[in-house]
C-alpha cells in the first residue's frame, strides 16, 4: 500500500488495511514528550487507528504540544475538541486543563470536576470510558511519568479484553507510572520506546499490513524485582492470537 496523507486516502486506508482495534490511548507526564516523539516518528502513514495522547502539562502551553509532534508525525495531529467523533490516521491530544471521555456515540468529549490523583488532565478518565465503550478494542499505553496515573484506567482496559503497554521502567526518564501499571498485573507488554511504535503497527494491523512486515519489535529485557512480564509481539500478532506464555489475548 502506497503512504497516505489525505483525508480522502486515509479513509481508504482504513477500509483496505482495517484494523484490529478501535483506540489507542497514551498516557504520558514528565519526561513524555521525547518518548511521544520517537513512538509517533515510528509508525507509518497509513496507521489508521485513531490515538488519543494525554499528556500531562500546563494549560498555558496547550498548542505547543500538537504543534512539535506534528513536525514528526507522518498522521495528523491536532488538538482534541470537545464534540468530536474519533476519525482513522488522526493522533488527538487531550487538553491540559480538563478530563477527556469517549461517548458511546465514539466522541470525545470534555469533563470538568474535580481533581483525580491531583491531576485535573488524568488518564484514567479516558482509559476507564473507551473500556467501558469500546470493550476489546483498546490498546492503552503507559509512559514515563511520576505518581501513578492510568493504574486504575489500564485495569479497567485489560478487564474488558483490551491490550496493555507499559513501557521498560529501566529506561524511562521518572520510572513511578509505568511501574505502577505493572504492578497492577494488568501489562501484557514491556517496552522499550522504540519498540512500541512497531509493536502498535504489529497489534493494530496484524502479519498482513506492509509496515507491519517491515518492522520487528524484540522483548523488552525487564528486572524481574518491577513484576514485568517479559514478552514479545508476536509477528502473527491478532487480538486471538496466543501471548508467549500460553495465555489467549
Amino acid at each position: 500500500m502506497e503512504p497516505s496523507s489525505t483525508p480522502d486516502d486515509v479513509q481508504a486506508a482504513a477500509m483496505q488495511w482495517p484494523s484490529h482495534y478501535d483506540l489507542v490511548a497514551v498516557a504520558a507526564s514528565a519526561g513524555g514528550l521525547p518518548a511521544l516523539m520517537q513512538i509517533l516518528r515510528a509508525l507509518p502513514p497509513d496507521f489508521t487507528t485513531p490515538i488519543v495522547i494525554v499528556q500531562h502539562r500546563s494549560a498555558r502551553h496547550q498548542q505547543m504540544l500538537p504543534a512539535i509532534l506534528k513536525r514528526v508525525s507522518p498522521l495528523r495531529v491536532k488538538s482534541a475538541e470537545s464534540g468530536e467523533r474519533l476519525s482513522p490516521g488522526t493522533v488527538y491530544i487531550a487538553p491540559a486543563d480538563y478530563h477527556l471521555v469517549l461517548q458511546p456515540n465514539h466522541t470525545l468529549y470534555f469533563m470538568d470536576g474535580m481533581r483525580i490523583k491531583f491531576l485535573l488532565a488524568s488518564a484514567n478518565p479516558l482509559l476507564e470510558s473507551a473500556a467501558e465503550v469500546l470493550k476489546e478494542r483498546v490498546i492503552a499505553v503507559v509512559l514515563t511519568g511520576g505518581g501513578s496515573d492510568a493504574t486504575d484506567g489500564v485495569q479497567a482496559v485489560k478487564k474488558m479484553g483490551g491490550i496493555v503497554i507499559a513501557q521498560n521502567p529501566e529506561e524511562a526518564e521518572h520510572p513511578s507510572m509505568p511501574t505502577s501499571a505493572i504492578q497492577t498485573g494488568a501489562v501484557d507488554y514491556v517496552l522499550s520506546v522504540d519498540e512500541i511504535g512497531p509493536a502498535l503497527v504489529r497489534l493494530a494491523h496484524g502479519p498482513n499490513g506492509a509496515s507491519a512486515k517491515r518492522r520487528r519489535c524484540h522483548p523488552a529485557r525487564v528486572p524481574d524485582r518491577a513484576g514485568a512480564k517479559r514478552r514479545e509481539v508476536p509477528d502473527d500478532a491478532s487480538p486471538d492470537s496466543e501471548l508467549p506464555n500460553g495465555d489467549k489475548r
